[in-house]
């Protein structure tokens, strides 16, 4: 090697980035760019369709502007003209709670029992396979007939829906599970619930609290839609938005929608804290 080769060698250099000077100042500062740019662009746009209703760039009528909409929202939640938003909010709040509390917990036994178990994988699969292509609207009126007309029919709607998502989810976290970690664990004698235990839960827990995270969104989907349909007692956030349409109150849809997304946002933000310190060490939460 000539040395006019070598000297050039030795002039490349790698400055290190702030990542590695000092990482805990650089995570600290991506927190805050993501949270500003969490908050900041939503903002962006409300700020933007509230200047383009009052300027009058969209009908105020069909696209109120969301001063008008928390204006609303607030004389219906304070009991005046337009119905107690709060009993539709509880109403729906608890049934999404319960219906995805049964749902995941069923989800998630049959998920981890037939990732563990082949042979019950092979028997269940098919079966389950199917009945995930049915629209799960459809059952309310089986449910209906089975649980009687109270929020039962609701709940087991939500929970059924919630179910797939889950048990598919975590059966393939745990089919995924590496077969070198499962050796590892044999070579020292564990038992199958210490195989469980210290190898398949803490390599699929990540894994399963994301498809917990869908879940949650997707269990406030699914009661808003169902009390489209059925709304026991008259209460629901899906009642209201249903029931704006027939007394053309867009108003009153709009309060719908917005309190609905900041339910999926609630819960599905709730999901994921409790994945996080429930699995600190998952790359997802990081």
């Amino acid at each position: 090697m000539s040395s006019q080769t070598t000297d050039r060698l030795r002039t490349v250099t790698r400055v290190p980035g702030g990542a590695e000077r000092d990482p805990v100042a650089f995570a600290r500062r991506r927190r805050l760019i993501e949270l500003g740019l969490g908050i900041g662009v939503p903002a962006a746009l409300v700020l933007l369709w509230q200047v383009a209703a009052t300027q009058g760039w969209i009908s105020r009528i069909n696209y109120p502007a969301p001063t008008d909409i928390a204006s609303h929202g607030w004389k219906i939640f304070k009991h005046e003209p337009g119905g107690n938003f709060g009993s539709d909010v509880w109403a729906s709040g608890v049934r999404t709670i319960m219906g995805f509390a049964w749902g995941a917990g069923a989800g998630l036994l049959a998920g981890y029992a037939m990732g563990m178990n082949r042979t019950l994988r092979a028997a269940m699969n098919p079966m389950l396979s199917a009945l995930y292509t049915v629209p799960k609207i459809a059952l309310i009126g089986v449910f209906l007939f089975i649980f009687g007309f109270d929020d039962k029919p609701v709940i087991a709607v939500i929970a059924v829906t919630v179910f797939f998502f889950v048990w598919i989810q975590s059966m393939a976290a745990v089919i995924a599970v590496s077969e070198n970690y499962r050796e590892a664990a044999r070579s020292f004698g564990a038992s199958r619930f210490q195989m469980f235990r210290h190898v398949l839960l803490p390599a699929t827990l990540p894994q399963v609290f994301v498809g917990l995270r869908v879940a949650a969104g997707v269990a406030v989907l699914t009661v808003i839609g169902v009390e489209f349909a059925f709304p026991p007692k008259t209460l629901g956030i899906g009642y209201r938005i249903n029931n704006a349409k027939n007394i053309f109150d867009p108003k009153q849809a709009y309060v719908g929608l917005v309190v609905a997304a900041l339910m999926g946002v609630v819960f599905s933000s709730l999901v994921s804290f409790i994945g996080r310190r429930l699995s600190p060490w998952s790359r997802h939460h990081k």
